[in-house]
């Protein structure tokens, strides 16, 4: 059974996502269909990255994700199909395709040659993304559906950066519990501290944490926490709270984490 995934900044009110999962189900009446997220904020292709990189993984090999997010094609972005990991990824090349990678290079890529079901271009993801998932889901070869590329749009994201004993990095995500989830890595955080003390800072040094946890739960209700949660980056939350709303931090913001170097 083919399984195919959705992910958009649509929302729930408006027809679009049913008018897909329709037409899915008109085309491919056995396919499983999915959805990842229709809360994606509108035209944010950092933040539905993020969401698909951590999504995708679960799914076997082989499945087919729908990228419903800044469809619109022009000559410098391009709807493009690649595959990377063993699974097939079908949106414009308007930099997603980068960012969901993160610097890894993509099996195929091919820039779509499918003439769409429509007279109208402002539904790629029901009108032409839905054609070349059936193409997919029945058979036909990725590079049956256009051109063959070996190089997609660059969209560079920001990395944390060392300063001195202190390595900076920023807020690139706030999830449905309000949690501030980071772009540092517990590999980075690892390599660069080597098991010294640390205080992660935030909101110019007015909120500090001094230690790493597990669990929301190992410190009380209502106090801040720091962990490295399952998706591997640096994670901070308030147990049973709203640390974005609580302490006024929103995505961009900066984390530092300072680290006391023996001298």
């Amino acid at each position: 059974m083919q399984i195919i995934t959705l992910l958009s900044d649509w929302g729930t009110r408006d027809p679009y996502l049913a008018s897909v999962k329709g037409q899915l189900a008109l085309r491919l009446p056995e396919a499983q269909i999915i959805d990842i997220s229709h809360d994606i904020t509108p035209f944010d292709i950092t933040q539905a990255s993020f969401v698909l990189r951590q999504a995708f993984s679960n799914f076997p090999e082989g499945t087919i994700h729908l990228i419903g997010i800044n469809t619109e094609a022009s000559i410098e972005t391009p709807h493009t199909l690649i595959k990377y990991c063993g699974h097939y990824f079908i949106g414009a090349d308007n930099g997603i395709f980068n960012l969901l990678m993160s610097g890894e290079e993509a099996q195929q890529i091919i820039e779509l040659d499918l003439m769409q079901d429509s007279e109208f271009f402002t539904f790629s993801t029901k009108d032409l993304f839905i054609k070349a998932a059936v193409c997919l889901a029945t058979g036909k070869a990725a590079e049956a559906l256009g051109t063959v590329k070996t190089t997609i749009n660059t969209r560079y994201s920001f990395l944390p950066v060392k300063d001195g004993n202190v390595l900076k990095g920023k807020v690139i995500y706030i999830d449905n519990y309000e949690n501030l989830i980071t772009n540092i890595t517990a590999q980075q955080f690892e390599s660069f501290g080597k098991g010294n003390p640390f205080q992660v800072l935030f909101r110019s040094s007015q909120y500090r944490i001094k230690r790493l946890s597990t669990s929301y739960s190992d410190v009380p209700e209502g106090e801040m926490v720091a962990l490295f949660g399952t998706h591997g980056f640096l994670e901070i939350a308030i147990n049973r709270g709203t640390a974005a709303s609580l302490l006024g931090m929103s995505v961009d913001d900066m984390i530092r984490i300072e680290f006391q170097f023996p001298q």
